[in-house]
């Protein structure tokens, strides 16, 4: 397929959004053209209601994806020596599946800055994980625009430093539900729990997310193409939140 330029040019989003300084701390960039941040953070979904042909974050999201993808890979490359080519492909896959992705969204408070159609808001899109993981991938690559490769290496780095110490430690990512309810009885006699919060998205490409629980308190959210999936995904985000937190303690 032969790509062809644009003739017209895309007309940017007008809709109010939230004060990003906040986020900006959170993020540990201050964007030059905070156009770039507003760009990753606009759905899909703005220019599907409008029906024009309104800029929005996929082609940051391609964009993201690409340089995500290699700064992991060297990352994994330098950190495990001693891991073949298959097992560094299977730890980079883990690292950026969907559920991971939109875990690192949350984490980072990006559904409450999306830029969504009605319809997307009325049906929960800030929460959804196809959402959060395209606009995570989204803000990388606004970053990469706005400060170099190097703004971008080291946010990512810092993203997934807990997740290098899981692999590190040798956290199994095939069983995330077993490694946590291991961590979590290790310290107290209950298990964890897992509830089902929702479901989106057509019947062919269903979206599911559960949250996870321990001693009553929520402590991770996860998504996936199916129930069982979900769960895993949360009980990897809610091993991440407490490694990480065992990080800062030390």
């Amino acid at each position: 397929m032969k790509l062809r330029p644009l003739n017209k040019r895309l007309r940017p989003i007008d809709f109010p959004v939230s004060d990003f300084a906040e986020l900006q701390i959170r993020l540990g960039h201050s964007f030059r053209d905070e156009a770039l941040l507003r760009l990753a953070l606009t759905h899909p979904s703005v220019a599907h209601e409008a029906s024009a042909a309104l800029s929005h974050n996929q082609r940051l999201e391609f964009l993201g994806d690409s340089v995500l993808g290699l700064v992991l890979s060297r990352a994994l490359f330098e950190k495990f020596p001693a891991a073949d080519e298959g097992g560094l492909t299977k730890s980079r896959a883990k690292l950026v599946n969907a559920g991971s992705l939109a875990t690192h969204a949350r984490n980072l408070g990006l559904g409450a800055h999306l830029i969504l159609s009605r319809g997307e808001e009325n049906t929960g899109g800030r929460e959804r994980a196809s959402a959060l993981a395209d606009a995570f991938e989204a803000l990388l690559g606004a970053i990469f625009l706005d400060g170099g490769f190097d703004a971008a290496r080291e946010f990512i780095l810092r993203e997934f430093a807990a997740d290098f110490e899981a692999l590190a430690e040798g956290t199994d990512f095939q069983n995330p539900k077993g490694e946590l309810q291991e961590l979590l009885q290790a310290r107290s006699p209950h298990a964890p729990e897992y509830e089902f919060i929702s479901a989106s998205g057509p019947d062919h490409d269903r979206v599911f997310e559960c949250a996870v629980r321990h001693e009553g308190a929520e402590l991770a959210r996860g998504g996936g193409k199916s129930k069982k999936a979900a769960e895993s995904a949360a009980a990897l985000a809610a091993l991440e939140k407490l490694r990480a937190e065992k990080s800062v303690q030390i």
